[in-house]
């Protein structure tokens, strides 16, 4: 399959990579198509993968992740929006504000969401959340922690669900252990567990945890 990965920070190389594994043909989409680490991570890949801007990437894939920094989400989709139409768009983002230091607040919260902006910006996009509640090394590689644990995703379109799902599979999520919330507007649940996520990295001194649950 085509796939954008939209950022070159640590989780869309840490995504794009698997991906590449996988025999995707990826693209990374960056604000400039020259992007030195872009670049580099595509020599890392043998050069399986390419480098464009945001919106030739957007417009080589089928599917798109983003995996920019919630506080630039909104304008790098915004300047690939000809070519999100009737894609399904893998929203990775989190929209932590880090004005005030650390630990982040958010930015939109409570009655509204990163992805629910998303959806609204991009109507003719099926957006799905996904991902986003876990450190990336986790993301693609979940067998690296012991025992099952879940991944979250919800989003308005359930055939786009479908497909994220399967491509988690593809990255070693067990099909029960990806949680389908529901409509997008679950997203406001997904993105309101980073500030105690961070909290609990700053406590444990790794990312290398993840929800379970227990249920009777």
């Amino acid at each position: 399959m085509r796939i954008a990965v939209l950022g070159t920070g640590d989780v869309g190389r840490r995504i794009a990579s698997k991906l590449v594994e996988l025999g995707h043909a990826v693209c990374m989409g960056s604000r400039s198509a020259d992007h030195e680490g872009g670049l580099a991570w595509v020599a890392d890949t043998g050069g399986q993968a390419s480098l464009a801007t945001f919106a030739d990437a957007a417009k080589h894939g089928e599917m798109v992740f983003n995996c920019a920094s919630g506080q630039h989400s909104l304008a790098i989709l915004s300047s690939a929006a000809p070519h999100l139409v009737g894609k399904v768009l893998v929203d990775v983002a989190n929209p932590l504000d880090f004005s005030e230091g650390f630990p982040p607040k958010l930015s939109v919260c409570n009655d509204d969401s990163l992805a629910e902006q998303i959806q609204r910006a991009h109507p003719e996009a099926k957006v799905v959340k996904a991902l986003n509640t876990l450190a990336n090394p986790i993301m693609v590689a979940p067998r690296s922690l012991p025992g099952s644990h879940v991944t979250l995703v919800c989003g308005n379109d359930e055939g786009a669900k479908a497909r994220v799902a399967e491509l988690l599979q593809s990255f070693g999520w067990k099909r029960d252990e990806i949680l389908d919330l529901g409509d997008v507007t679950c997203a406001r649940g997904l993105e309101m567990w980073l500030p105690l996520w961070v909290r609990l990295y700053a406590k444990l001194g790794t990312g290398d945890f993840n929800l379970a649950l227990v249920r009777k």
